[in-house]
């Protein structure tokens, strides 16, 4: 019953689709490529799925670094305003601080107590100053608006005029910009 079975499979083989077949056959045998695989380009259904899918990533990967990128933004941001507040809220501080200092030179006062705040003081100046506060003085320098809050216009002998005789209150910047402009009083040159 084998032997039947192999006689009508090996008549099958020889069947005409198989003929044509067997040329092309042969040749890729050989070594060659047939003309149908050479001449096959990849089928558009069979490209697109990776092209979907190579959008689909570039598209993901712009997504996550916006979204690195703006969270990199908003740490930096939400560092500077609370550097920003805190330094508004210490600047009276600074401000009474100075005050002590400039009564103590005015009076009597005892040389070990204005030693003790003007300690205080450049200490306090100088951490304050690691984050990036300086102070802006402004007495004798040109009048900028951009930096000084002019309170008075007053003509004076020895000063320049548009530049700043007396600072009644000292102006502070964060970084590179004004955190507080200074008070000052302006002169208008000399008196007629």
């Amino acid at each position: 019953m084998k032997d039947k079975k192999k006689k009508k499979q090996g008549q099958h083989d020889e069947s005409p689709v198989n003929e044509a077949a067997a040329p092309e056959t042969a040749h890729a045998s050989e070594g060659g490529a047939s003309s149908a695989e050479t001449n096959a380009a990849p089928t558009p259904s069979a490209e697109k799925p990776l092209t979907v899918a190579d959008d689909r990533l570039l598209r993901l990967q712009a997504d996550f670094d916006n979204f690195r990128k703006r969270t990199v933004r908003e740490r930096e941001e939400t560092y500077r305003r609370a550097n920003t507040d805190l330094m508004t809220e210490l600047l009276p501080v600074l401000d009474h601080l100075e005050l002590a200092l400039k009564a103590a030179s005015e009076n009597a006062t005892d040389p070990a107590f204005a030693d003790g705040v003007r300690l205080v003081f450049d200490q306090m100046l100088g951490v304050l100053g690691k984050f990036g506060l300086s102070p802006i003085d402004a007495e004798g320098q040109a009048f900028d608006p951009g930096e000084h809050e002019a309170v008075s216009h007053l003509p004076s002998p020895d000063v320049a005029e548009n530049h700043v005789m007396v600072q009644s209150r000292r102006g502070y910047k964060l970084g590179d910009r004004v955190l507080r402009a200074a008070q000052v009083v302006v002169s208008s040159g000399a008196p007629d």
